[in-house]
């Protein structure tokens, strides 16, 4: 959701001065898998995301964090033009895509196939009203494929590749509302990875779950980081150390530090990005 004014001048007022370190990390090319140069967003005439620049390292996690309201969100779905879909937003800056060298942004771009590369899970479990076969088809089919045996091949795949398989195998034409949360939310995963993404972005994707299925979450994302890269914005500090390789820092759309998640926790060398991690604000 865009940052409202009043939320804006509230942080504004309360803000502890921000030094900037930006990106500690020095990443070879070869490892990256998105280059964000000079990202900047406005919601109107709010520039919610200002002047980021940092590297995506390739089948790594990059957790984002920072209070509510930083632009952690907004920056995220950046990534596969999900403000398109609103009026009155605007880009500026580049999301550059490894090894093709794709601006993800650029007009020239068709924003439905920058969501086939670049998949999301949203923070709440969001299944369609459809079985669960469909609901994991759903990419494919939109996509034009109508091969039923490769459909079916690729549903098996994804659910799998989502830790679901064992538990739908047996009812993939039973709704998908009668799934758990936590098997929601898995569905929502297996939706995400049919149409082989290159990156799957996750918008706080455990923050309704229960203490298990949040564990099952993580250990998935554990998992689908051998293949895939991902970027997670968490509330949870505990969340971001166990599952990110990188974090980034984020206050007031600004980027403040940068580094290596293990770094970062241990010896962060921003005091602002020290007073957060430490709880002493956010």
């Amino acid at each position: 959701m865009p940052i409202t004014t009043s939320e804006s001048n509230n942080a504004e007022s309360k803000k502890p001065d921000i030094k900037v370190s930006g990106s500690l990390v020095s990443m070879d090319p070869s490892k990256t898998k998105a280059d964000v140069q000079n990202l900047n967003f406005w919601y109107g005439e709010n520039n919610a995301v200002k002047n980021l620049t940092i590297p995506v390292a390739d089948r790594k996690v990059t957790a984002l964090i920072g209070p509510s309201g930083c632009g952690k969100s907004t920056f995220l779905r950046c990534f596969n033009r999900m403000h398109d879909l609103y009026p009155n937003t605007r880009y500026e800056g580049q999301i550059i895509l490894q090894p093709h060298g794709l601006d993800l942004l650029s007009k020239a771009v068709d924003p439905l196939e920058v969501r086939m590369r670049v998949s999301m899970v949203f923070q709440k479990p969001n299944p369609f009203p459809k079985s669960i076969f469909e609901n994991v088809a759903y990419g494919l089919r939109i996509r034009g494929v109508c091969d039923k045996a490769f459909i079916a091949e690729k549903v098996e795949t994804a659910l799998k590749g989502a830790a679901l398989w064992e538990e739908t195998k047996n009812r993939l034409q039973r709704p998908a509302f009668n799934l758990s949360g936590g098997q929601q939310q898995r569905l929502c995963i297996a939706r995400a990875l049919a149409v082989e993404p290159e990156i799957v972005l996750f918008d706080e994707p455990t923050s309704a779950l229960d203490p298990i299925a949040t564990g099952k979450i993580e250990d998935l994302i554990d998992v689908l980081k051998e293949r895939l890269t991902i970027v997670i914005v968490t509330h949870n500090m505990q969340q971001a150390s166990r599952v990110s390789d990188y974090t980034a820092f984020m206050y007031l759309g600004q980027l403040v530090e940068f580094n290596e998640t293990q770094k970062m926790f241990v010896s962060p060398t921003n005091p602002l990005t020290e007073q957060y991690i430490t709880g002493s604000f956010g």
